[in-house]
């Protein structure tokens, strides 16, 4: 901890000075609060108090920063047509400003991974670039667990580590609610500057690590990652994928809550009269049938061969894409999954009957 911590009663301020800043300012949340139904989350895109008087004491909810920085769906240009001549609109994006309050650790390193991919290589994505370059991140570590969380054990969390300008570490007393806060970057020091703060006690600091380190001993889910590469591309043909593929509906809701999935498809509309066409970025699935389509059909035709795709790619050839995981321990795409369908369940399941064979075709 870089040593300063502020109270709850000017938390307010703190977020104010984001909100009136300019009419371009946006204060995205991802939230989740409970519902009366147990194990139902609810989810909500404004800031919810699930444990009084907490302002964050909650687990994430289905939504991932990726929407702000990867939108569901972009357009890429507009033409229109008048007698011969044709005029292309490609618009220049203006990224507004976005200050991103609340973000997990697991969200902190699926947002870097979004990095490696968009604009880590050689083949830039300038408007992911544009949006990236606007964010002014506040982590905030957890102090609770989820009952599908996993972090812990991709070490993804639940303290934040890097990417953030500001982190805090929330502590409520039976006389006082303050954070701790970690400056990240010179900007964080700048805001932090601003607000009114007083040096961090080692009590203070102790108590700070001590709720952080309870949450981590307290995740619902775990996942072995020891060989996890090896092990997965040796069990191509493990017959786990048949029992998985069994339960699988292909819905698509594991990818779309993923914070880190980025396929998408490009799609070209025309309007009725046929003087205007529009060629649009949206997001995809790898486990529509549509997705692998190629001349004479999908190369994955079958939930089991899509559902292999999409572990196998999360948890070994990401690696050799990208080189770290794909997969941060968030547990969404366990959350969200209408049939229950586990991750760390079905990893467990292969490397408990591998069969360490590895697939020639």
């Amino acid at each position: 901890m870089n040593g300063s911590y502020w109270s709850a009663r000017i938390f307010n301020p703190f977020l104010t000075r984001f909100t009136s800043a300019s009419t371009t300012s946006s204060v995205p949340w991802s939230t989740m609060a409970p519902s009366s139904t147990t194990n139902s989350p609810r989810s909500t895109n404004s800031p919810k108090k699930t444990d009084e008087p907490w302002l964050f004491r909650y687990t994430v909810g289905p939504h991932s920063w990726k929407k702000f920085l990867h939108p569901p769906q972009l357009r890429l240009w507009q033409m229109h047509g008048t007698g011969r001549n044709l005029e292309i609109d490609a618009p220049v994006e203006k990224p507004r400003s976005l200050a991103f309050i609340g973000v997990r650790s697991c969200d902190l390193h699926a947002i870097a991974v979004l990095d490696k991919v968009c604009i880590g290589g050689p083949y830039v994505d300038p408007g992911y670039a544009a949006r990236r370059a606007s964010c002014f991140i506040v982590a905030v570590n957890c102090v609770k667990a989820g009952g599908t969380c996993f972090c812990a054990s991709m070490n993804t969390g639940p303290k934040a580590e890097h990417g953030f300008d500001i982190a805090l570490t929330e502590i409520v007393e039976s006389h006082r609610h303050y954070f701790v806060a970690d400056i990240g970057t010179p900007k964080g020091a700048e805001v932090m500057a601003s607000v009114r703060t007083s040096p961090a006690t080692p009590k203070d600091i102790a108590a700070a690590d001590q709720l952080v380190a309870d949450a981590a001993g307290k995740m619902g889910r775990a996942l072995d990652t020891r060989g996890i590469k090896e092990l997965l591309y040796q069990n191509i043909e493990h017959p786990r994928w048949d029992n998985v593929a069994g339960r699988c509906l292909a819905c698509a809701n594991c990818t779309m809550v993923c914070p880190t999935c980025f396929c998408n498809t490009i799609e070209d509309t025309t309007n009725v009269s046929g003087n205007q066409a529009e060629r649009w970025r949206r997001w995809d699935s790898c486990f529509t049938l549509e997705f692998s389509y190629v001349y004479g059909g999908s190369v994955r035709s079958t939930p089991r061969s899509r559902y292999r795709q999409w572990l196998t790619h999360k948890l070994a050839s990401w690696h050799d894409q990208f080189g770290s995981s794909g997969c941060v321990g968030c547990g969404r795409c366990i959350t969200w999954c209408p049939v229950g369908i586990d991750i760390t369940e079905e990893a467990r399941a292969i490397r408990a009957g591998s069969v360490g064979h590895v697939h020639k075709g």
